[in-house]
């Protein structure tokens, strides 16, 4: 199961899937097919729910197999009736059983589940977004305690909006005031002069499209925030972009133009070019954005293939591997299109972030 092999791109690309899912796919199959035989059986016979067997084998394919065999004896006639609790409950007696080494490695190892998400990706249009993590109970009480503060300083400020409302905005204070501080900067710099008292101004890092009279305010309109994908108001964007924000202003790209060079390494001007005709991942089906993308000679320079934004494209790090060292080829037929062959005859297109199937089959010659 380890690696990128060519077959689990080539499956997801024929059933309209990532590679990360199919791989998935074909992880949760094996586990079902060789390790919990009875659930599988129970899957087929149409008891036990696709989605619940999948989940099932998720949870136990980091088990020994004298595990996983526990887990499905002791599930076996009930996976359907047993809620989702109660599986991962049997599960991680089965590790304390069978495993003890890895239960305490992964109990020692808890807390690398914390996190803290800000899913910028997913901002509506009025723009907001929506924030969660797993927090150090310590960390989560300290952090509460800062925004309901917070809160209520803007409460005592003369703000009229709700506890939730108020809330929301003491996160952004916070951030705000945590930034306003360059706390790298050495003590003793500048004559003595306190870390914490270097002041910077605060940054807004988004990628917004839009034309210059919007920005002159000779006109009102939309704007593409690329990091969210989706359109805000001319306005918001002008409210991010208030009081002491640091706001960078680049030079427009032209789409169209061709800037060749005789080197082998793109230029910074190429790269920022290709990632704005094309904002995702080339490889149909893949949505990873092209700002964490590698960009690729679409014809290899070794070949002859130009450096230039006519023969570039921004493939991730796992597909650009799989265009390297394995069958598959495409070529760029357009600015923002693409034309794939896998390895078994597949042929897809993707343009403008699409896919589309062409053929399941090879073309007549």
């Amino acid at each position: 199961m380890g690696g990128d092999a060519p077959g689990r791109v080539d499956l997801g690309a024929a059933l309209g899937m990532s590679t990360d899912a199919a791989r998935a796919l074909v992880g949760a199959a094996l586990e079902l097919a060789h390790r919990l035989p009875r659930t599988w059986q129970q899957m087929r016979a149409g008891e036990v729910p696709v989605w619940k067997g999948r989940r099932g084998a998720q949870l136990t394919v980091s088990l020994p197999p004298d595990g996983a065999d526990f887990v499905d004896r002791q599930l076996a006639g009930s996976v359907g009736r047993v809620g989702w609790a109660g599986i991962e409950r049997l599960v991680d007696h089965a590790r304390a059983v069978f495993d003890p080494d890895g239960a305490e490695k992964q109990r020692r190892a808890g807390a690398d589940g914390r996190r803290f998400d800000v899913h910028t990706r997913e901002a509506t249009h009025d723009g907001t977004i929506r924030v969660e993590g797993e927090l150090d109970l310590a960390d989560a009480l300290d952090l509460d305690t800062a925004i309901r503060q917070g809160a209520e300083e803007l409460a005592a400020l003369g703000s009229t909006e709700s506890m939730d409302v108020r809330r929301s905005m003491a996160a952004g204070e916070l951030a705000r005031r945590q930034l306003a501080f360059d706390l790298r900067a050495e003590a003793g710099d500048d004559g003595g002069q306190d870390a914490a008292s270097v002041v910077k101004p605060r940054q807004v890092v988004i990628h917004v499209h839009l034309s210059g009279a919007a920005i002159s305010r000779d006109e009102a309109g939309i704007a593409r925030v690329e990091e969210t994908r989706l359109i805000v108001s001319t306005e918001q964007v002008r409210a991010w972009c208030t009081g002491d924000a640091e706001v960078v202003i680049k030079p427009v790209i032209d789409l169209e133009d061709h800037h060749p060079t005789d080197a082998y390494a793109i230029p910074d001007k190429l790269t920022e070019q290709t990632r704005l005709t094309q904002q995702v991942c080339a490889l149909p089906w893949c949505e990873r954005p092209a700002r964490r993308c590698d960009t690729d000679h679409v014809i290899t320079h070794g070949t002859g293939g130009p450096t230039c934004s006519c023969n570039l494209a921004p493939l991730c790090r796992r597909h650009h591997r799989a265009k390297t060292h394995t069958p598959w080829t495409y070529d760029r037929t357009d600015a923002t299109t693409y034309l794939w062959r896998s390895p078994h005859g597949l042929h897809l297109i993707k343009d403008r972030g699409e896919t589309r199937l062409v053929t399941a089959h090879p073309p007549d010659q």
